[in-house]
């Protein structure tokens, strides 16, 4: 869809690098575009329809871990894999709260927000960043003192990139019991998936916060069938922050509908469990962690929601209705579970919004391997189904699922407030305006700019 090729890539191994390439930039009128591990939902960091040349972090990556204050420095270079690697090399005791994929940037995934499954005890990753540097549009390297606190705010859950390029975050770590529990328990309809799902919305958000509860719904080949037919599968793939002793006592007081078992159920440490939800085979070593290689090049459309009340069954039937349409295995939904420490955070401590009211998120998302318009138009018309069942007023959706179905700048040209609005109300709701007036303090000739970045008020 973008055939334009940038100008250059840069790969940078200091900050001194990051400010030539800024002056030249500015000097030539071309676009900049940083990348840290390349999962942009729409490629916004290494794709432009103008002259651009990309910033590749990967030479910064250093990961610097203070035992005697439980805090870390870590450069956006590096990916999750290697901060979760780098982490418990140092303490089993130890953790940070984000995401599942190890190979994704810590660049574009703390600046957006940073869910993972140990947020309902620990919240999200911009939760606890506690200072940052970061580079901008006159090339000055500034710390959470120079930058000053609004800022500071912004680039933890605003997005770096609407206001320069952050070489580093200093965060918190969390401390963690030596050993948690893991499980993946899979039911089918035929199984009664669909009340189970539906019993799901009313305790995942209030159970014990040190257990998260996350569900994956797909359409699979029935196993009961011989003809081929097709059924839903739900896949409950969960964290327990302690042990299966503790864990089966909840499960039985509040989600009995699951029948868990002991045997469902897996102890390992923290750091075991990241290969867990990573889909490594069990046994590998940890140094599949390190690897920056992503393995699927198939294509991608992902879309996100939130959810404030439950969704009827006869939404969900519906819901398995659409994913039967499309071929088994190139569909799924994720139910992200909030409630726990998430709630305890006001919508406006952060650019995040989404707390406390909030019952799960939805993520969509379809891959396909032959190039064809149908995955997305299907995925679009999913969307549109849901509407009815998911938050209004606006419609939320979740930044680092980037999705620029929901509003986009213009290419060329000033793309004024009212529409950015569209879509950033969605990703930031009233924090939009605050993020607003700090891109034009910090911003106004809005160099830092791609197709879903903060705008000025001088561009209206």
């Amino acid at each position: 869809m973008f055939p334009r090729r940038p100008l250059a890539i840069i790969t940078p191994t200091n900050e001194s690098e990051i400010q030539a390439t800024i002056h030249c930039s500015r000097k030539h009128g071309t676009q900049i575009k940083v990348r840290s591990g390349g999962h942009d939902y729409e490629g916004l960091s290494y794709i432009s329809q103008t002259p651009f040349a990309v910033v590749d972090m990967r030479n910064l990556r250093t990961i610097s871990i203070d035992t005697r204050g439980n805090t870390a420095w870590i450069q956006t270079g590096a990916t999750l894999g290697e901060v979760y690697y780098t982490i418990a090399a140092t303490s089993r005791t130890l953790a940070f709260p984000a995401g599942v994929c190890p190979t994704v940037g810590v660049g574009g995934h703390f600046s957006g927000g940073g869910y993972g499954m140990i947020s309902r005890k620990h919240r999200i990753a911009v939760d606890n960043i506690i200072d940052a540097v970061i580079i901008n549009a006159d090339g000055q390297i500034l710390n959470r003192d120079s930058m000053g606190e609004d800022l500071f705010w912004a680039i933890r859950g605003g997005g770096g990139t609407s206001f320069g390029i952050v070489v580093a975050f200093k965060v918190n770590l969390v401390t963690i019991p030596e050993t948690v529990t893991v499980f993946n328990v899979s039911r089918t309809l035929e199984q009664n998936a669909t009340q189970i799902v539906h019993r799901w919305q009313y305790i995942s958000d209030k159970i014990d916060e040190n257990l998260l509860l996350r569900l994956f719904i797909s359409s699979v080949r029935s196993p009961a069938a011989s003809n081929g037919n097709r059924t839903i599968q739900a896949s409950f793939t969960s964290l327990y922050l302690g042990r299966v002793e503790d864990l089966l006592p909840i499960m039985e007081q509040k989600f009995p509908e699951l029948g868990l078992v002991e045997q469902d159920c897996i102890e390992m440490s923290w750091i075991e469990s990241t290969l867990f939800f990573a889909g490594f085979p069990n046994g590998s070593s940890l140094d599949v962690l390190l690897n920056r290689t992503q393995p699927n090049f198939a294509y991608f459309k992902g879309k996100s929601d939130y959810v404030r009340e439950p969704i009827p069954e006869y939404g969900l039937q519906g819901i398995w209705n659409y994913l039967n349409e499309e071929d088994e295995y190139q569909t799924q939904l994720q139910f992200s579970p909030y409630g726990g420490a998430l709630s305890t955070v006001s919508e406006s401590e952060t650019p995040f919004p989404h707390r406390s009211g909030n019952i799960f998120m939805i993520h969509y998302s379809v891959v396909w391997t032959t190039n064809s318009p149908r995955h997305i138009n299907w995925i679009r018309r999913l969307y549109s189904y849901m509407a009815t069942f998911v938050s209004k007023s606006p419609r939320a959706a979740y930044f680092n699922y980037r999705d620029l179905d929901i509003g986009r700048n213009n290419i060329e040209g000033n793309t004024s407030y009212k529409q950015a609005s569209v879509w950033g109300f969605k990703y930031f709701e009233i924090n939009f305006n605050r993020l607003v007036r700090v891109k034009t303090k910090v911003d106004p000739s809005n160099f830092f700019r791609n197709e879903q970045s903060i705008p000025p008020f001088s561009s209206n």
